[in-house]
């Protein structure tokens, strides 16, 4: 078993309480085959629909995807993860999505689309936020989905400069910088309007971003400048081979770490899409799809030549071999996870 300075390599899966859901589950990770070995779930804090790990993996915050939208820390000690205190509300509803970026949580709140910062201690706790929300403003054209806005996800960028927030309900991505503890706008970047966008992945180049659009099924392929803090949109690429048979619902977005293939998941069909990444990474060539093995896949992640897909209505989560040359996965197995939603795991060990 792979060995991160003394503990087993993990992996931790998130799922919705409210739909049967375990809570957090966490779970060894083969570094040969890449399965899961469930270990064990902690059930601390209602709908942990999204998990992040610290840079040195030794606390995982996770989300409380509810009206009264908290975060919570847990360390990473023993089978399963030991929460180290009460849930922070986040002044907001419906958090969806968080990562770590300079000494603060964020959040991205999906209901009252907005974004917070909660400060992180030394030790890795929380803090109560003071005023560290930044509200989104404007709407879409889909009646039902962008009468408002709906901050889906938000993460560092590769420099470590910027904090970039994707809002569903707006056709935007804002960039922010942390003032005092609260994040303050940079810039906004309008995508196609009706495009829905859901995540967004950064080129391991740092040049280049990818956002994937739940409205419609396409992948949005962004130049990115750093040093203005600055996001271009270029084109769109589709996640399917042909027209879907109905709302196709894209959700996850992987880059691979090298580079050279992007993937997405499209809970509406329930199949992965492979792309090859060209010409710097300014274009998207999409190779082909391959089901997902289970239903509703909500989140994917790679790892060590791995791809893992929290499938959400099935209650499983599959994982998936890698070809080096053309990216396609290869079914491997699967663990039962009722309401699995994301999948975050410890960086593979060093050779």
């Amino acid at each position: 078993m792979a060995d991160l300075g003394g503990r087993r390599r993990r992996a931790f899966i998130g799922s919705f309480t409210a739909a049967g859901g375990p809570g957090i589950v966490a779970a060894t990770v083969d570094p040969v085959s890449g399965a899961l070995t469930v270990l064990g779930s902690v059930n601390g804090v209602p709908d942990p629909s999204y998990l992040a790990l610290s840079a040195t993996g030794g606390t995982l915050y996770a989300v409380s995807e509810t009206a009264d939208g908290a975060v919570a820390a847990y360390r990473v000690t023993g089978d399963v993860p030991e929460q180290t205190g009460p849930p922070v509300p986040v002044g907001g509803s419906g958090p969806t999505h968080l990562s770590v970026f300079d000494g603060h949580v964020l959040t991205a709140n999906y209901g009252s689309g907005s974004v917070t910062a909660v400060p992180v201690r030394a030790d890795g706790t929380l803090a109560r936020v003071a005023s560290g929300v930044l509200r989104h403003t404007g709407s879409g054209p889909h009646t039902r989905r962008q009468q408002g806005p709906h901050a889906h996800q938000v993460q560092p960028d590769p420099s470590g400069r910027w904090a970039v927030s994707v809002d569903l309900g707006t056709d935007s991505v804002r960039v922010c910088a942390l003032r005092d503890g609260s994040p303050v706008l940079h810039r906004e970047h309008a995508l196609r309007p009706g495009s829905g966008p859901r995540h967004l992945a950064f080129h391991p180049g740092g040049g280049h971003a990818y956002v994937v659009n739940e409205l419609t099924p396409t992948v949005t392929v962004c130049r990115w400048d750093a040093s203005e803090g600055s996001l271009k949109p270029l084109s769109e690429a589709a996640v399917l081979p042909g027209a879907p048979a109905g709302d196709a619902y894209p959700s996850g977005l992987v880059v691979s770490p090298d580079g050279r293939f992007v993937w997405t998941a499209t809970r509406g069909e329930d199949v992965l899409s492979v792309f090859a990444v060209e010409g710097a990474g300014e274009t998207l060539r999409l190779i082909g799809t391959v089901p997902c093995a289970g239903i509703w896949p909500r989140a994917v992640a790679e790892s060590g030549g791995f791809l893992y897909v929290a499938n959400e209505r099935s209650g499983d989560v599959t994982w998936f071999s890698l070809d080096p040359a053309t990216g396609l996965p290869r079914r491997g197995g699967s663990v039962a996870v009722p309401a699995a939603s994301c999948v975050v795991l410890d960086r593979p060990a060093l050779p």
